[in-house]
């Protein structure tokens, strides 16, 4: 019993080992297959490992390069923020400086007009001081014991009466009687040696035309036409040391005997005209006229200080003072200005270094009735 028992165990023993060894056989390509397959799947696997190292290196590096970007960033930013800073500096400075400069622009102006204002004032000082600040004295009798007052209606009339000179005198005397034509006209002879006949009896005709009386004021000579004017006045005035002289129309002819005939001729009929009223008021006739201007002087130049004159009915009155009351501005300095000439007259010196002024052309039937002993005008 118990070796069947033993012997039973042995034969299991051997079947389990058959089988054992039968199934090591059928397990063994399944072993070699389960071990091709661990180490196809460790191959797998580090494979996996090493594209997973690959990813993770390329994700670390790629954080690595967003880290350093972001820092690159960061610091861009931080140099951005720097240079704001300084700009936003350079922009405060530069307002601070721009309203430092207004500021100072503004004291400036504030300076310059203070200093413009004061200009103005020290000019308009200076020109007051350099008026009369006053008005002129209007008088309808302005003479007075001796004493003439000359309002700034007053005309000039001095050197030669040359083409021109009668507009400028008769357009004022037409000026002044639309502003009044009942105060006294002006017209002040300083000196005068004459000059054109015809410029001269517009004068004459525009002052006794006049509705308000021409007052004619010698101050140192009147001549020839001059001294026409000034003894035909409705009224005349001078300082008792002024010259008054009358005297023929002096001229130059020329051309052929009939020709200086009628030129001589003209020249008689004005020598007639204008010294005709003259003798009239005078007293006496034209030819004792003439013959006692050659009895006071071989050329015929009949002068008179203005107290004789009065005499001889020339001059109608004498002054021993005349305010001018129109003068209200300083008179400017000339003193040092070589003396000028109007109506584009100059004064020029000849070959013999002698000086003359040459006269204008005369326009047609025309003539100088013009003092002028010394050939200064030619």
């Amino acid at each position: 019993k118990v070796r069947g028992l033993t012997e039973e165990r042995d034969e299991l023993v051997l079947r389990n080992t058959l089988l054992s060894e039968r199934l090591r056989s059928e397990m063994a390509p399944l072993e070699h297959e389960q071990k091709k397959l661990q180490i196809k799947g460790q191959m797998e696997e580090e494979k996996a490992n090493q594209a997973s190292a690959a990813l993770r290196y390329q994700r670390d590096r790629l954080r690595l390069e967003n880290e350093i970007a972001r820092e690159k960033i960061n610091a861009d930013q931080i140099k951005a923020d720097a240079d704001k800073l300084k700009m936003d500096l350079v922009v405060r400075d530069l307002d601070f400086q721009s309203r430092k400069l207004h500021q100072e622009s503004e004291i400036a102006d504030s300076k310059t007009v203070s200093i413009k204002a004061d200009l103005e004032l020290r000019e308009k000082k200076e020109v007051w001081k350099k008026q009369a600040n006053r008005e002129p004295e209007y008088l309808r009798e302005p003479f007075k014991d001796g004493v003439l007052t000359v309002s700034d209606r007053r005309i000039p009339l001095n050197g030669p009466i040359v083409y021109g000179v009668a507009d400028a005198v008769t357009d004022r005397i037409h000026y002044f009687n639309n502003k009044s034509e009942e105060l006294p006209i002006f017209l002040v002879i300083d000196r005068s040696p004459g000059g054109s006949v015809m410029e001269g009896y517009r004068i004459l005709k525009a002052m006794q035309a006049s509705k308000a009386p021409v007052y004619v004021v010698v101050k140192s000579y009147a001549a020839s036409m001059a001294a026409t004017i000034a003894t035909l006045a409705p009224k005349s005035f001078a300082y008792p040391n002024a010259v008054i002289l009358h005297h023929q129309i002096w001229s130059v002819v020329a051309g052929n005997p009939t020709q200086q005939k009628q030129q001589l001729d003209i020249q008689k009929e004005w020598d007639r005209r204008l010294r005709e009223p003259i003798a009239r008021k005078m007293g006496v006739s034209i030819d004792k006229f003439t013959a006692e201007m050659y009895r006071q002087n071989v050329d015929g130049d009949w002068e008179e200080f203005a107290d004789g004159a009065v005499k001889l009915k020339w001059i109608d009155s004498i002054v021993h003072e005349i305010r001018e009351t129109g003068i209200l501005k300083e008179p400017e300095d000339k003193t040092e200005e070589k003396p000028k000439l109007a109506f584009g007259m100059a004064e020029e010196s000849d070959a013999k270094g002698e000086r003359f002024v040459r006269l204008p052309r005369l326009q047609n039937f025309d003539a100088y009735f013009l003092y002028n002993r010394d050939g200064y005008y030619r």
